[in-house]
């Protein structure tokens, strides 16, 4: 296809056909993501409880560092999608090679701060003295991958936001599927322990950023040329207006981990274990949620460029009915299963326990967290970065840092079990008027375009 039939399918064909259309490549990425995070834990759970809860340690550090690709990505795609459905190409093709120049960069910086301060920043991720060896062994090879990761991120989410996401899953899974081979390849076959893990996990990066950089250059997507990366302060300030949402929500995110470590630090390396697995396993189904809010964006985008209102508001909605259907399908199952679900990753009664209330509850809020994040993902890629931050920051930081403090406080490990779930429920009733005040606004301000259902 050219770029015209991009355009032609994302603002006339019928919406049930385009957004799933446009979300099965990006579920799938999640979904195969997700699921080689799992596959990693599954292989250290192997090694010992410790070295469980040291992967958890570090997850806020490789949340960050995606965090700053997804900033870079989600900018400069929001940006694309928007003039590429209003077609003007040449600002599209500027914003994707600046994006790309400034994420290594990034990048970088993060690479050489994590390393030159590796030990005291493991001690505040909330390493315990018997966690703090497996952390820094395993954090330490992980920032080295740290450019390709952002990298990886700008050159998925510019495919995708064109409307290519299909090319962009290839990317994605092709280093999550090398990284299961991999990392069981250096932890045993090599006897490198969690280092081989990490030692894996890079090697699959690499591959997957070569991986999507040949796949950039393919079909009708916009190629990176280093040469056309600009220097004007406007394609920076676009980048942190479509850009800083995604920032805010993962390293939020990153921030919200870190004190569900050291919240559940008080009572023992087996209750962060369990609520480091039931953050991987939640995040599986939340990851089929994303996959099908992030196929919707580049609808979104393209829609919102061309000034199809009323078909935007229709999308809205199909894509909060499909999220919900999708639910219904595994919530269920696993709300029943959650207590083997943990114990599949570690079998270890103790971070069973912690770990099968914690899912259950995540798991009854999960519909919400749906809502919230088509919600958010409306706001953002319609360039609304006001709103969007703060829907953005609402479930990881305005409700989760105070009430990880005080739920505690007042309930005990039960606090931190249903932290996140009460979280979600906040985060709902905040976007319901954010999102409603965003569709009046668009009917005022258009009004021969009726931005009703009808």
């Amino acid at each position: 296809m050219r770029k015209q039939d991009n355009h032609t399918f994302l603002t006339t064909a019928p919406i049930r056909r385009v957004i799933p259309a446009m979300a099965l490549p990006t579920v799938i990425s999640m979904l195969v993501t997700s699921i080689y995070n799992l596959v990693d834990t599954y292989f250290v759970g192997l090694l010992n409880t410790q070295a469980t809860a040291a992967v958890g340690v570090v997850f806020p550090v490789m949340a960050l560092i995606q965090a700053i690709g997804f900033m870079f990505g989600q900018g400069s795609g929001t940006y694309m999608s928007r003039h590429l459905g209003a077609k003007r190409i040449d600002e599209a093709r500027q914003m994707a090679a600046t994006s790309f120049v400034v994420s290594i960069v990034w990048g970088v910086v993060i690479m050489i701060l994590g390393l030159i301060f590796l030990e005291p920043l493991s001690v505040v991720l909330g390493s315990t003295p018997t966690i703090l060896p497996y952390t820094k062994e395993f954090m330490g090879v992980i920032l080295l991958g740290a450019p390709l990761m952002t990298a990886s991120m700008v050159i998925n989410n510019q495919m995708r936001f064109q409307g290519n996401a299909m090319q962009a899953m290839y990317g994605m899974i092709s280093g999550a599927v090398l990284n299961v081979v991999l990392v069981p390849l250096f932890m045993f076959t090599f006897g490198l322990g969690i280092l081989g893990t990490a030692i894996g996990t890079v090697l699959s990066q690499l591959f997957g950023f070569i991986v999507l950089w040949v796949m950039s250059r393919r079909g009708e997507n916009i190629p990176i040329k280093l040469k056309e990366a600009s220097s004007k302060w406007h394609f920076q300030q676009e980048i942190l207006r479509g850009g800083t949402p995604s920032l805010t929500r993962q390293a939020l995110a990153s921030v919200a981990t870190l004190l569900l470590n050291v919240a559940a630090g008080v009572y023992g390396d087996a209750a962060i274990a369990g609520m480091s697995i039931v953050s991987r396993l939640a995040f599986i189904i939340f990851a089929i949620i994303i996959g099908v809010g992030q196929g919707y964006q580049p609808f979104c985008g393209f829609n919102y460029g061309a000034g199809l209102y009323r078909r935007l508001l229709k999308g809205f909605y199909f894509t909060i009915l499909l999220d919900m259907a999708v639910l219904l399908l595994l919530c269920g199952p696993a709300y029943v299963l959650a207590d083997e679900l943990v114990d599949l990753l570690r079998d270890d009664i103790e971070v069973v326990a912690v770990g099968g209330v914690a899912l259950r509850w995540q798991l009854v809020a999960l519909p919400m967290a749906a809502v919230v994040t088509v919600c958010n993902m409306t706001l953002q890629t319609c360039g609304r970065s006001v709103s969007a931050n703060v829907l953005a920051a609402a479930r990881n930081g305005i409700f989760f840092i105070p009430l990880i403090l005080i739920l505690p406080r007042l309930m005990g490990l039960k606090g931190v079990e249903i932290c996140q779930a009460v979280c979600d429920m906040l985060a709902f009733v905040l976007a319901i008027p954010l999102t409603v005040h965003f569709f009046r606004s668009i009917r005022r301000h258009h009004p021969s375009d009726d931005v009703k259902a009808g």
